[in-house]
């Protein structure tokens, strides 16, 4: 296969884009060319809502070609349209073969959520200091530990007395933080998403860490609930409010997450009538949003 890579600017991606589509690209990414510099932008956006942005102020287009010729052609036509000005090719070249397997394995190393509490890889060995360990791979639900959000509240459960607890995970997705309420010594755990993959997954993910819960579909979460943690986003998690808090009972917490630092007002402005939402912790511009009803 063979990388035809460009440099466009972000008013440019997507027509290029889409013209790379049309011309049998077999994927196409955008990437900030100005990663890792002081010129590094982010942009943070949500599904089912307009991205904030079409790319970066300088955008590097990749796109995968199955042959060289395919890839030659599709950079001297993008080279003739009108849309192309202010662009630039950077070359074609070859992909080398890859395990890629391996590689994929290779980017998800252990992570430390406390010094004591770890998420693991079946294909890693647990470092020596962990007590209490996720085992848990790259699937086909969200939740891997990788991302802020998930830290965030793995950590929140490792930092408070979640034992004896009745907990629900709403949006559950692997069921990883219902595995680490498990594994805290919550001794009822309802794990719900709208997914049934995510179902599938939290079931599998659960027998595999030797952990009891009850996974299932939205309705199967009832009654209340010591702690309710719940790690989706924020257009939902408004939506949510009265649901999520009525599953809280009376001195029991609300564990919130998925949520861009700039939205914690509209968060607390959702939640102020069932209660009163305070950030709790924040890592890599997300939030994590704590009340005790």
């Amino acid at each position: 296969m063979f990388e035809l890579r460009l440099m466009c600017p972000e008013e440019g991606v997507e027509a290029i884009s889409d013209a790379l589509d049309a011309l049998d690209a077999l994927s196409v990414s955008v990437e900030d060319a100005d990663a890792q510099t002081d010129a590094e932008q982010a942009l943070f956006g949500e599904p089912g809502m307009p991205p904030p942005k079409g790319g970066w102020k300088r955008s590097r287009i990749v796109a995968l070609f199955a042959e060289q010729t395919a890839a030659q052609d599709a950079a001297r036509l993008l080279a003739l349209q009108d849309f192309f000005a202010g662009s630039e090719v950077l070359g074609i070249q070859a992909v080398a073969d890859q395990d890629w397997v391996r590689l994929t394995q290779s980017q998800f190393a252990p992570v430390e959520i406390t010094p004591e509490f770890w998420i693991v890889p079946t294909w890693h060995e647990p470092p020596a200091q962990a007590k209490k360990v996720i085992r848990l791979d790259p699937g086909l639900a969200f939740g891997t530990g990788t991302h802020p959000t998930t830290r965030m509240c793995l950590r929140w459960i490792a930092t408070h007395d979640v034992a004896h607890q009745r907990v629900l995970d709403y949006g559950c997705g692997s069921g990883i933080l219902a595995i680490g309420a498990a594994l805290h010594g919550a001794t009822s755990v309802d794990a719900v998403d709208i997914d049934a993959a995510a179902v599938t997954a939290t079931t599998l993910n659960a027998d595999a860490n030797n952990v009891r819960l009850n996974a299932g579909l939205p309705d199967q979460a009832s009654g209340s609930y010591q702690t309710v943690l719940a790690n989706i986003l924020a257009t939902p998690l408004k939506v949510l409010a009265p649901l999520l808090c009525k599953h809280v009972a009376a001195g029991g917490h609300l564990v919130l997450a998925g949520i861009l630092e700039r939205q914690a007002q509209e968060l607390k402005d959702a939640y102020a009538p069932y209660c009163t939402l305070q950030v709790s912790d924040q890592e890599d511009g997300w939030i994590l949003m704590t009340a005790q009803l």
